[in-house]
């Protein structure tokens, strides 16, 4: 690779003088998606950053409140983070401090496949991931009509759930499942499990951010049928997305 300025997600405009040797990951997903593809490229990732479960890599905190002089300890080529899941702020004082931040902006399972996939073919140079192109052939075709009503919790005391233009609605409209809350004016919603409590409505309880459980979700539901589902299979973008519609299709099935 040649000298060259790309432009992020954001259309800021980062310059590379070879592919990236060292990166140190503020998103889970992408933590993920590296350690599957190009493992000896990963230096870094954040606390949040459970799969794999052990990384070979330095943990450089939250993805709200990361280390940066542990960052620029690792003297990373580049870091990348989301617009959605890392505080601008952070961004701002890591460029300051002379590093390269790629970040990412992912609403829909077709701009998390488009992300990574240039992440990696043209910013890192590895080509396309076996694991991205089983993605996009699970995940491919029109989005269907609705043939169920969902909601889905992310918290609770005071309950919130996943709204408008998020990859998670996005991904359960591919699965064939209305969003109850997908016009609603806030991305993720405080809500009132009244509004929810009614039949024809099954209510998905992922194990995080919050950790549902089945003595812990459940039980505020007495019309709604509930599903305990794999928050990672839900939220996240990345080697994830394969085997994921399967998997959650089955964990709401009656």
């Amino acid at each position: 690779m040649r000298p060259v300025t790309l432009a992020d997600d954001l259309g800021y405009a980062v310059a590379f003088a070879a592919p990236p040797r060292r990166v140190v990951s503020l998103v889970p997903s992408i933590t993920e998606a590296l350690a599957a593809t190009c493992p000896d490229r990963l230096v870094g990732a954040t606390d949040w950053c459970t799969h794999p479960a052990d990384p070979a890599v330095q943990r450089v905190r939250g993805t709200k409140n990361p280390d940066r002089a542990a960052i620029v300890g690792l003297r990373p080529d580049l870091v990348v983070a989301n617009k959605e899941e890392n505080r601008e702020l952070d961004v701002r004082r890591l460029r300051a401090d002379g590093i390269s931040v790629w970040v990412t902006d992912i609403e829909t399972v077709p701009d998390a496949l488009d992300s990574l996939d240039r992440l990696f073919s043209v910013v890192l140079e590895v080509g396309t991931p076996d694991w991205l192109e089983a993605a996009r052939r699970e995940w491919a075709g029109p989005v269907p009509e609705p043939s169920l009503d969902v909601a889905v919790a992310i918290w609770r005391d005071p309950w919130m759930a996943v709204g408008r233009d998020t990859f998670t609605g996005d991904l359960v409209s591919r699965l064939g499942w209305r969003n109850v809350l997908g016009e609603d004016a806030d991305r993720y919603p405080h809500v009132d499990v009244a509004d929810l409590d009614r039949d024809g409505l099954v209510v998905l309880l992922p194990d995080e951010p919050y950790v549902f459980t089945a003595d812990d979700g459940p039980e505020a539901f007495v019309h709604a049928r509930t599903a305990l589902v794999s928050g990672r299979l839900l939220t996240w973008y990345g080697p994830s997305l394969v085997g994921a519609r399967t998997a959650l299709v089955a964990a709401v099935a009656d």
